[in-house]
């Protein structure tokens, strides 16, 4: 990690970066769509035939409206104050923290979707041909296009529109038959939020929260990757939140995870967060432990979002910590565990849902213990367990071992930069495991066309035997 950069030169970095955006964004080639579908040529093709096998993705051509436009508005999104436009600088990942920084951005996750889509431009197996594709990539960016229904009031009432323009023109409009294939089991897509923020009931009124996008009839098949599942979930799988850490070569990731495998570390436990606040709650119960054992625990204030674009403020901390508490928040699961994970911090959960059902293509499900401690909330709210008198007792020897392993799970949950080295594509980061999931997920979901559809699957169990299969378990 580096010195945080001067306030002239985020001003003057933020000015250029929003003028060379604006004059992008205004050239028609850009507007009308993201660089169309690579076409393979024959000899391409016939090389790659054989690595390529049950691996080709089709990306969806669809209109502007749907992605490219709705990045227009970077400078007025709703809810948000701050201009939003510089955190588009490299393709989604943000501006570098500061001249110096190599592979640390300001990464804003509101902004996976054209990063996800970037990156899949650079995937080895993209075909022009849809009745080919194993699977069928939507480059929609659902959680802007979704900011209005969810913090405009002009459009509470209305949230059970979005997504209808995208059904109608999938189902009826554009070459309808790519999608009737496979009924969408073969379609997937990225949602940079909680699926709770897109599977509200249309029938509820007044309205709650959220959009019903998830509840459409045609999407009910597809498969969307979001920051976090529901429980027994259909539609969607969780994949990781990006963290700020984005190398470009092998080099670069070892040097970080040597600094981490190194680093000492002073504070038994660190809880990076805000809330904490009104009746009894286990980050209230946190904060009134750390506060009165200031010699063994850290407290990053990060409310109001004051971490949100600033990884030194917390990572740095991070570092010099054992264990990383991860309470549950508005929601169970947080960008912070994958922070701790590759400062080599130890993730401590305290709700199931934080984690273990979650993430199962990027952290092993039955292997938790390995890398993370669990202690339910009730017994620290309501039983009088103390967080410090757990994390004592555990011995050193155990702690070195969680968290080698810890820094060996690293690599799958950051996201690595778009035109990285060919040694570094060797590791498979987040974005890789990502795609390994949902070919194996719409490979054990759909059926060759003509026949009919499984009436029963079990994720978990088809998933982990495809797993031990494949060596990777």
């Amino acid at each position: 990690m580096e010195d945080r950069p001067s306030s002239s030169f985020i001003a003057a970095f933020t000015r250029l970066t929003c003028f060379f955006l604006m004059i992008l964004l205004a050239s028609p080639a850009i507007a009308r769509s993201i660089p169309k579908n690579i076409e393979l040529g024959n000899g391409n093709e016939k090389k790659d035939a054989v690595e390529c096998e049950g691996r080709w993705i089709h990306i969806r051509e669809l209109p502007a409206r749907f992605n490219t436009e709705l990045l227009q508005g970077c400078n007025s999104f709703h809810i948000f104050t701050d201009d939003f436009c510089p955190f588009l600088a490299n393709h989604g990942l943000g501006p570098r923290t500061h001249n110096r920084s190599i592979s640390w951005y300001r990464t804003d996750s509101h902004y996976l979707e054209p990063f996800f889509h970037h990156r899949l431009l650079e995937y080895p197996c993209l075909t022009a041909d849809p009745a080919r594709a194993d699977a069928v990539f939507l480059p929609y960016y659902a959680s802007l296009d979704a900011l209005p229904y969810l913090y405009s009031p002009d459009f509470y009432n209305d949230s059970a529109q979005h997504g209808l323009n995208l059904q109608r023109f999938l189902v009826y409009e554009d070459n309808p038959q790519i999608w009737a294939r496979r009924s969408g089991h073969d379609h997937f897509l990225v949602m940079a939020r909680p699926a709770w923020d897109f599977s509200q009931d249309p029938d509820i009124y007044p309205p709650s929260w959220g959009t019903s996008i998830l509840h459409l009839p045609a999407f009910l098949n597809l498969t969307a990757l979001t920051f976090e599942s529901r429980p027994d979930s259909w539609q969607e799988h969780a994949i990781p939140h990006p963290t700020s850490f984005h190398p470009a070569s092998l080099d670069r990731l070892e040097s970080w995870l040597d600094r981490a495998r190194r680093s000492r570390r002073p504070k038994l436990m660190l809880f990076a967060g805000g809330g904490g606040g009104g009746g009894p709650n286990i980050r209230g119960s946190i904060r009134a432990e750390c506060e009165n054992r200031t010699d063994l625990c850290e407290v990053v204030d990060c409310s109001d979002g004051a971490c949100s674009h600033d990884p030194i403020r917390y990572m740095l901390p991070m570092l010099r910590s054992r264990f990383c508490l991860q309470p549950p928040g508005d929601t169970p699961a947080r960008r912070s565990t994958f922070d701790a994970i590759l400062a080599g911090c130890i993730p401590v959960f305290f709700e199931e849902l934080s984690a273990r059902l979650q993430y199962g293509w990027h952290l092993p499900p039955d292997k938790y213990e390995t890398f993370s401690l669990f202690i339910p909330k009730e017994d620290v709210v309501y039983g009088g367990v103390h967080v410090t008198d757990v994390l004592e007792a555990i011995n050193d020897e155990k702690v070195r071992r969680m968290r080698r392993r810890v820094l060996e799970l690293a690599p799958g949950v950051m996201y690595r930069r778009h035109g990285s080295s060919v040694g570094l594509r060797s590791r498979k980061d987040a974005f890789d495991l990502a795609i390994d999931g949902v070919l194996r997920r719409i490979k054990l979901r759909s059926v060759p066309v003509g026949l009919p559809e499984r009436l029963l699957f079990d994720e978990v169990k088809d998933d982990v035997k495809h797993l031990l299969m494949d060596g990777l378990d």
